[in-house]
């Protein structure tokens, strides 16, 4: 069994590895299953089909069907998901002959392991494209493996000739600074470590330049809330956002403790909870407009009821409060960085204190070396992190403009 994997930064030839003429030759007209994994069906949609239609047209690729397969080059083929362990048994029992695999970092690993023992022909062929990771990650331990024969590629932005000068110097700007830039840019399998928003505690602590003291023209305006419990607090941050989503702006935040100054453990009613809650409504009001949405952690649906009640007793009975969408928090924390490399976020200065202090000291976990994870240990302020994500998670798409 032949495996090529070919180990990808931006820009992967996705075109040269699906319709690659020794494969399809090698593969064409026997036994077996033509696969497509990726993250999702909708990243394989973006990823793959719609490029692939850009350049030989409908005719020869179709779109994914609700069945989940595609017409590609006179081939029936399957194209699936591979996020979720569930996703196992979409390709438990079939013999594959060919799978692409897009994204191969975002797979549960349990469908890579389940893949390996599918591609049983002696002329299967599996051709693989990712951005790099961790260093601990599954994949990368597999790639590597000195016991395997694998023909691995690794390239850097830099090798794809076909992305324009401005979008490469436009994804440059945009992770300069942070872990993303290693990875995506110059393809390095990195470890996350140290600071997360490092760009923004430097210019915090000196220029100050993501700073602002006149109010921003805002076309939106979202507050986050968070609830704390068992040493943590509540927290409230309210957030706007210009005409286009060109930039975000931090405009009001609030850290409602649950400790006394001994450190002991206080019971904050809801009522007292709600009063604060509008307080600090009332605030970003009379500083800024009123607030389209209030977007609280759905995980409290008791306080949440509270809040709505306070709210209509103190004549904000109008004041849309939904749950928080709760969105994965790597991808929130890879838009605030891009849009401060970006200079497209910017925060009051005076007002913000609380959220300025947790995105200065947000870290990365030192001991959880086999995945990215923000440090939760108490030591930094994830709860006002939390509040603040919450106001802009539904508009991450929006605010990125190079996907």
């Amino acid at each position: 069994m032949e495996r090529q994997i070919g180990s990808y930064s931006f820009g992967e030839d996705l075109y040269g590895l699906l319709c690659n003429s020794q494969t399809h030759k090698s593969c064409s007209g026997k036994p077996g299953l033509v696969v497509i994994l990726g993250h999702t069906k909708g990243t394989l949609q973006r990823n793959i089909i719609e490029p692939l239609q850009s350049i030989w047209g409908t005719s020869l690729v179709s779109d994914i069907k609700s069945n989940n397969t595609a017409m590609m080059f006179g081939e029936h083929v399957f194209c699936l998901g591979a996020e979720k362990v569930t996703r196992v048994d979409s390709i438990r029992g079939s013999s594959i002959k060919y799978c692409y695999g897009d994204e191969v970092v975002t797979w549960h690993p349990d469908v890579f392991t389940m893949l390996k023992s599918r591609l049983d022909k002696p002329y299967s062929r599996f051709d693989g494209t990712c951005n790099p990771d961790n260093p601990n990650h599954w994949f990368y331990k597999f790639l590597y493996n000195p016991n395997f024969d694998i023909y691995v590629q690794d390239y850097t932005i830099y090798d794809n000739p076909y992305n324009p000068p401005d979008f490469v110097k436009n994804l440059e700007n945009e992770y300069r600074g942070t872990v993303y830039f290693d990875r995506y840019i110059l393809g390095h399998w990195t470890i996350a470590e140290g600071l997360i928003y490092k760009l923004f505690a430097d210019d915090a602590a000196n220029t100050k330049n993501m700073a602002i003291s006149q109010k921003p023209q805002l076309s939106r305006i979202n507050i986050g809330v968070d609830f704390g419990g068992s040493g943590s607090a509540h927290t409230f941050v309210a957030t706007g956002s210009d005409r286009g989503y060109n930039n975000l702006y931090a405009l009001l935040s609030q850290r409602v403790e649950c400790k006394d100054k001994d450190g002991k453990q206080i019971y904050i009613d809801p009522d007292k909870l709600g009063e604060l809650f509008c307080e600090f409504v009332w605030r970003v009001i009379a500083m800024f407009g009123n607030p389209d949405v209030v977007y609280c952690d759905s995980a409290e649906q008791t306080l949440i009821l509270g809040l709505k009640s306070t709210a209509r007793k103190k004549g904000l009975g109008w004041l849309r409060i939904e749950n928080a969408l709760k969105t994965t928090i790597n991808d929130r924390i890879r838009c605030v960085c891009r849009l401060q490399a970006q200079r497209r976020f910017y925060y009051m200065d005076c007002g913000c204190e609380s959220l300025v202090n947790a995105l200065s000291t947000a870290v990365w976990n030192p001991k959880n070396l086999t995945k990215d994870e923000r440090l939760d240990d108490g030591t930094s302020d994830i709860d006002t992190l939390d509040a603040f994500e919450y106001t802009f998670e539904r508009d991450i798409s929006r605010f990125i403009k190079y996907e």
